[in-house]
């Protein structure tokens, strides 16, 4: 995944994006790309991260898919761009890192010209999926903040996601007519990408860098910095309120005056939660992404760039990281969906072990008021067990 329009055959070399386009044995300023050759020794760890995070992408997104159509909020907004971004994130692990974990094992791409056409163009769609689901996230969250009236219109949220999967669609086209397989050597063939005119791999290269991270980036920053200025203009106007607000008569016994407001403060920390939730994702994203594009144009538009060097492999593996980090934030933000998680999961265990107990049913009715819950008073948290009180053993 270190390079996604690549031919992934030369860790030696360090092919980037531009000269491994430009055919067999090209010469790019003062670099010679050998395609014949690799470093063993590096390609063995290519190998061992690709499959750990194939794993981890994997694991942490079916898990998050899980979680939110067992949820009894999946039907809200924020869940429903989640899941179409955990969806973007599986095919980024099974159509681009996974090709990618056995293309180097093989070394050799073996498999028919519609083959490698086919692979380089899902390698990519997975990248700008990926990317306009987060954008679309983070919009939403700043329409939430601005707007906190604003109705749900599932016809125009679907509308957006089947926009972002259509986009990301048409601009990985290019893939299928850069890339074919082409003789390399003396009877060896292997998936490789061509350029007709010198400059194309540098206008291809930034072109990619403006629509996958340059303009992504720039719209998360503006959304995210209308926030800031939203939330400091509430903070702020609260702060003003609350001296107004301790001198209220209490309407009756035991009532709160304001329970309307109270309840639209809860909302906003829910709110809250989500925006919070959505910043570490984009950070994730920037963090990982950034390397990577970086060393592409450098590597791209500089003929003496050090592609050999280590910290160009390191950066190209970052950006495979992404995919892996998203599922793991959203468990950790909401937590009940990590409990919901681990219910399912023991329910399975015990429904697997005790035919008689029927907690797989019962985990899907968690408002069932036979359900066992213990009530730490110090904390003020509720703790649900897995089984109800009938299921043996409680």
């Amino acid at each position: 995944m270190e390079d996604i329009l690549r031919e992934q055959d030369n860790w030696a070399q360090n092919i980037s994006w531009n000269n491994s386009s430009l055919g067999n044995d090209s010469d790019l300023g003062n670099t010679t790309v050998n395609p014949l050759k690799r470093n063993e020794e590096v390609a063995k760890v290519e190998v061992t991260v690709l499959v750990l995070v194939l794993l981890l992408a994997l694991t942490g997104n079916l898990c998050v898919l899980w979680a939110i159509n067992t949820t009894k909020h999946s039907q809200s907004r924020m869940y429903y761009f989640m899941k179409h971004l955990s969806i973007a994130d599986l095919v980024v692990a099974i159509f681009q890192v996974l090709p990618q974990l056995i293309w180097d094992i093989t070394f050799r791409f073996y498999g028919p010209d519609s083959l490698c056409r086919l692979v380089k163009y899902l390698q990519v769609v997975g990248m700008f999926a990926s990317t306009y689901m987060l954008v679309l996230m983070s919009v939403d969250r700043c329409l939430a903040i601005w707007q906190p009236l604003r109705s749900l219109h599932k016809r125009k949220d679907r509308f957006c996601v089947i926009t972002s999967w259509s986009l990301s669609l048409i601009f990985s086209t290019p893939q299928l007519y850069i890339f074919s397989l082409k003789e390399v050597g003396n009877g060896v063939y292997d998936c490789w990408g061509d350029f007709v005119q010198p400059w194309g791999a540098k206008a291809y290269v930034t072109w990619m860098t403006l629509t996958i991270y340059l303009l992504p980036v720039a719209i998360l920053s503006t959304c995210y910095g209308l926030i800031c200025f939203k939330i400091w203009q509430n903070f702020d106007l609260k702060t003003r309120r609350e001296p107004f607000l301790a001198f209220t008569p209490r309407v009756a016994k035991g009532a709160h005056p304001l329970s309307r407001v109270s309840s639209v403060g809860l909302i906003s920390k829910a709110k809250m939660r989500t925006v919070k939730m959505t910043f570490v994702v984009v950070l994730a994203y920037t963090v990982c992404w950034t390397p990577f594009f970086f060393v592409q144009m450098w590597s791209a538009w500089d003929p003496a760039a050090p592609r050999e060097d280590t910290a160009f492999i390191i950066a190209m593996l970052l950006a495979s990281l992404n995919s892996c980090c998203n599922p793991w934030i959203y468990l950790s933000f909401a937590g009940h969906m990590f409990h919901d998680l681990m219910q399912c999961f023991c329910c399975c265990r015990r429904y697997l072990t005790d035919s008689s107990c029927s907690c797989d049913q019962r985990c899907k009715q968690k408002s069932n008021p036979s359900t066992c819950v213990i009530k730490n008073t110090s904390s003020h948290r509720s703790l649900t067990y897995i089984c109800s009180a009938g299921c043996p053993g409680h």
